[in-house]
């Protein structure tokens, strides 16, 4: 018997963030109606994927997570061949 697939719940801390000029999608997200963990996971322009490994107990720290990625290493280090603007 097939399992059903999960509905996931998407944290309103998800969306697009802009920053130098470059610009990806940012999902924070867990299985709908659980206490679960949050998934981060960062999409760049080329639809390629950065998933941090294990979960986070709030939406929040996941979002902190990926802003303090961007103050350390800058929005380009999930960009690879990303244009550059001078």
């Amino acid at each position: 018997m097939a399992v059903p697939d999960r509905e996931l719940e998407f944290s309103p801390l998800s969306g697009r963030v802009t920053r130098d000029g470059v610009t990806v999608q940012v999902h924070i997200y867990r299985f709908a109606g659980t206490d679960e963990g949050w998934t981060l996971e960062v999409v760049d322009h080329e639809d390629g994927s950065t998933v941090w490994e294990g979960n986070f107990d709030t939406d929040v720290e996941a979002y902190d997570s990926f802003e303090r990625c961007i103050r350390e290493d800058g929005i380009r280090t999930f960009t690879e061949g990303a244009p550059t603007r001078h």
